[in-house]
């Protein structure tokens, strides 16, 4: 099975924010989840914009999940991902 981390949206027209989910990548951005694990909204700062489950990110990355290209800019503002892609030590 091929999982992908990635934002769904959620909220209302012209106010957007963004739950960070597990999700089999076949299936399309408002399908079913696996698992939630964090939520984003772009209006606020950085630091109170993003929230995530850390623990699971870490554990979903060990097994193998890829990132979006967004959700893997905001794990390395978070410092869960470095630059090259992998899992911050």
């Amino acid at each position: 099975m091929s999982v992908r981390i990635r934002l769904k949206r959620v909220g209302r027209r012209h106010q957007p924010s963004y739950r960070v989910t597990i999700i089999d990548r076949r299936r399309t951005r408002d399908s079913l989840v696996i698992e939630e694990v964090g939520s984003f909204n772009p209006r606020l700062e950085d630091e109170k914009g993003l929230q995530l489950k850390r623990e699971r990110v870490e554990y979903w990355l060990g097994v193998g999940a890829q990132p979006s290209d967004t959700v893997r800019r905001l794990l390395e503002k978070q410092g869960i991902m470095n630059v090259k892609g992998t899992k911050a030590s």
